[in-house]
């Protein structure tokens, strides 16, 4: 079947996620292979953003695709209460091998906003308080769980919402007000875990089962958190007996250069949730990792979640060899050192860009922020708006010259898979400085 008739059908009877359907045109993709993939016409695009930052290993790794096909002749699949082998030793792996050293069980999911669904859960059985609180700059899921965890926009088809779910601002300094003054990055962060302490005795310190937080903020600008963030967080938590939840749904498996993003920071959650990575797509499946703590609680008190596809037996076969790829080709590593060259050509071309203000990244994980204005700071599209599609515009401009990624309010993400070598990097990069340069004579107003 041609290109442009497989297009009309999909668009014909698919609805596509967070768009109007009648504006899309999207790439009918014929194979893909590493950092690239290609459409119908045999053009050739760089994964700037790894899909929706799950695609780590890249594309068509052959020992996951074996694993999940050796699994699929053995056993499929089957009910969730009985023991298989892949199914025990995914969890084997996950806790003895990658997770923070406090952590005791699994509780395996189909994907991401499932895992936060699970942990809202978990957090409330064994607390017995009822209250979340969760941030604005935040994308946990669109179930309706995640969704009201959620701070961003998508949450709102899903309100009102539901009683309990309590918002606080992240740390942003680049997008405090311009009276707020403060001496350092220590400083700053104090100031934000004073505040988040403040908000928790106004909620009632003993009705506030969890905080839930992405540890990297993803789609909401990678905002890294600045010195004693984490730590504060934790200490807050511990102080009250509030669940520390960390989302590393998007952060984890290796994006910040280490197996989970907490640990560039020394910090053990009580929960975490994950997905993405541990598959990189090529099967669905998320999960909830619990501190030993919680794990003993639910040895006598019953344990209230439960999925027909809790712990899929091609995820987790897919999950062992997923794990075993990262080790092999060393992508921990490559996604350390490949960060500093990501970033240093990011650095160039925010130094070179007035619609560029500022770029964040961790490891292979980076945000661009555009502006319209390089002395206000204005962003190049309002919060929640984009009326003259601005945005879009920037992403269909980089996609017509093979680098595709997302775009999320004023901000373009970056985000290879960990497999890029630095010629690409530069390559790819190559790309992106010559539309900020359309960008700049376009949209900029000085």
């Amino acid at each position: 079947m041609a290109g442009e008739a497989i297009r009309e059908m999909d668009l014909k009877y698919n609805l596509h996620s967070w768009s109007a359907q009648g504006a899309l045109k999207p790439i009918v993709v014929e194979r893909a292979e590493g950092i690239y993939y290609w459409d119908a016409d045999g053009k050739k695009y760089y994964d700037m953003s790894s899909q929706l930052v799950n695609v780590n290993i890249g594309h068509g790794n052959k020992k996951v695709i074996e694993a999940i096909k050796k699994q699929a002749e053995k056993l499929p699949n089957i009910g969730p209460g009985h023991a298989v082998d892949v199914r025990a030793e995914l969890a084997r792996k996950i806790i003895e091998e990658v997770a923070p050293d406090n952590m005791g069980k699994v509780f395996f999911t189909n994907a991401g906003a499932e895992a936060n669904e699970n942990a809202l859960k978990i957090a409330r059985m064994y607390t017995g308080r009822y209250k979340v609180f969760s941030r604005y700059r935040s994308y946990h899921g669109a179930t309706y769980g995640a969704a009201n965890l959620t701070g961003e926009p998508r949450r709102f088809p899903s309100e009102p919402g539901i009683p309990g779910f309590v918002k606080f601002f992240d740390p942003y300094m680049y997008r405090e007000p311009k009276q707020a003054k403060f001496d350092s990055e220590k400083d700053y962060s104090d100031y934000c875990l004073e505040k988040l302490r403040e908000q928790i005795i106004w909620e009632g310190r003993n009705q506030v089962a969890a905080i839930f937080l992405e540890t990297v903020t993803g789609s909401n600008g990678v905002l890294i958190p600045p010195e004693g963030y984490l730590q504060g967080v934790r200490k807050i938590c511990d102080e009250f007996g509030i669940m520390m939840v960390c989302d590393e749904v998007m952060a984890g498996w290796g994006r910040t250069g280490e197996w989970f993003a907490v640990n560039n920071w020394n910090v053990k959650p009580d929960i975490i949730t994950f997905a993405k990575g541990i598959t990189c797509g090529y099967v669905p499946i998320g999960g909830v990792i619990v501190s030993k703590e919680i794990a003993k609680h639910f040895d006598e008190n019953v344990f209230l979640c439960g999925l027909t596809y809790n712990a899929h037996l091609l995820g987790c076969a897919a999950g062992i060899a997923t794990i075993e790829v990262y080790k092999e080709e060393k992508l921990l590593e490559n996604a350390r050192a490949m960060g500093k060259v990501l970033k240093a050509e990011l650095e160039k071309i925010r130094d070179s860009h007035p619609c560029v203000g500022q770029i964040r990244s961790i490891g292979l994980f980076a945000m661009v922020e555009f502006e319209k204005n390089s002395k206000t700071h204005e962003p190049m599209v309002p919060y929640a708006a984009d009326p003259e599609k601005i945005m879009p515009k920037i992403i269909g401009k980089l996609r017509e010259k093979g680098f595709t990624t997302y775009s999320h309010e004023n901000m373009v993400a970056v985000s290879p898979p960990l497999i890029i070598k630095e010629h690409e990097i530069k390559e790819a990069m190559a790309i992106l400085d010559e539309v900020c340069t359309w960008v700049d004579e376009t949209f900029v107003v000085e």
